[in-house]
């Protein structure tokens, strides 16, 4: 499977657990296993990439989905896919939780990663496939996305909550589409990232070969392509985190762990089979490359060609266009973590003081950046207290 980084040597006693039936489930298969309804519907972008979405209609304990259920739409971070929003036991996943709470839950996916695979035109084993980066989804993959849920819903807004690289896609869409904000009732975003200069992950030393991209496509992975990590890549990153001898085997064969660090005290060892079945789920070398451009640079801006023809070719102008968070009007609410290695507390900071509309911030103490998709203390300390505000926002949408 395109865009995969599998586990070559597993060991299961290793972990004290058994083998998790949902290593091998598909993420409708994952949320019908715990007893919950489960959809799966295509999404087909302007430029063409086709997208499949999933969706928990109601909770477990209802048998019918009842109209006017208020919407909220959950976006995955870098490498990932909506399997993170259902990777834990339903009391400790947000998927679950939500759908549970009263609310229609969509669950969205990307180009590149295991549900974005399809193209009305191309293969994933053309170049011209992976030729993105996450501003492309911003642009192209957030709207077809968003106004296929209220289309299909025939609500008017929803509540939109994402982590990490779904916050990004949020601030840039949001602050260029103002019709698209206009459905967005409010904003929760799960480890912020907008500008990247102070990130403390391994991405940031790839920073300085962010202009050599021939070279840093060879270093990373097949250039043009999908991220496949190289050995030299592997290690480079292993340097970083390894060395802790009881997750060695395990974290530091898996790149989202290296390119985002962990935290042993909120891991659940148990799930760490379902986690590493799913995750990493795959994006465009181009991708990984952008994150690196923005570590030098320290602006939140889309991709950057180096080249002033190619740019004024693709933007009309010879740098690429920054993306102004002052220009998200949408009610924000931001988590972040103390500790997190993409979401620095520092360049929180510069967001929430570019935002207008601010009305809830809150950092977790000794928190990572996976914490708020994987902890065993996020359902108690992020989930059920942003409840507070999809309700609120929420029932201002039902009420309108």
């Amino acid at each position: 499977m395109y865009g995969l980084l599998f586990i070559l040597l597993f060991q299961i006693t290793y972990l004290d657990a058994r083998t998790d039936p949902e290593v091998n489930f598909n993420v409708p298969q994952m949320i019908e296993y715990w007893g919950y309804p489960a959809e799966e519907h295509k999404v087909q972008t302007l430029d063409g990439y086709i997208l499949k979405i999933h969706r928990i209609p109601h909770g477990k304990n209802e048998k019918y989905s009842s109209s006017n259920k208020p919407v909220v739409f959950l976006q995955h971070g870098l490498l990932c896919s909506s399997s993170n929003w259902v990777s834990n036991l339903p009391s400790e996943s947000l998927g679950y939780l939500l759908a549970d709470a009263g609310f229609d839950v969509w669950l969205g996916n990307v180009r590149g990663n295991t549900y974005g695979l399809e193209h009305v035109t191309l293969k994933p084993d053309q170049t011209e496939f992976w030729d993105f980066s996450w501003d492309k989804m911003a642009l192209y993959d957030l709207p077809a996305m968003i106004d296929y849920v209220l289309n299909t819903t025939k609500m008017a807004s929803l509540g939109y909550i994402g982590h990490s690289q779904g916050t990004m896609m949020a601030f840039a869409g949001l602050s260029v589409y103002k019709e698209l904000a206009g459905k967005v009732n409010v904003l929760i975003a799960l480890g912020p990232v907008a500008t990247v200069g102070n990130i403390t992950s391994p991405i940031r030393y790839l920073a300085p070969f962010s202009k050599d991209v021939e070279f840093l496509c060879k270093f990373i992975g097949a250039c043009g392509f999908d991220f496949l990590p190289s050995d030299a890549f592997m290690k480079f990153l292993a340097t970083f985190l390894c060395g802790h001898k009881e997750f060695e085997d395990i974290i530091c064969e898996n790149v989202m762990f290296l390119l985002c660090g962990y935290d042993a005290a909120q891991l659940n060892k148990t799930r760490l089979p379902v986690y590493i079945s799913h995750t990493p789920a795959g994006t465009s070398v181009k991708n990984i490359i952008h994150y690196g451009q923005m570590v030098e640079s320290g602006k939140f801006q889309r991709f950057n060609y180096y080249n002033k023809k190619d740019n004024l070719d693709h933007y009309n102008m010879t740098e690429p266009p920054v993306f102004n968070a002052s220009h998200v009007s949408v009610p924000t609410v931001l988590y972040y973590g103390e500790h997190d290695w993409l979401a620095d507390p520092r360049d929180v900071a510069l967001l929430a003081k570019a935002l207008p509309n601010v009305i809830y911030s809150q950092e977790i103490p000794k928190w990572e950046h996976l914490d708020f998709i994987w902890g065993l203390d996020a359902s108690r300390l992020v989930y059920k207290p942003l409840l507070k505000y999809l309700n609120e926002y929420a029932m201002l949408e039902i009420m309108a």
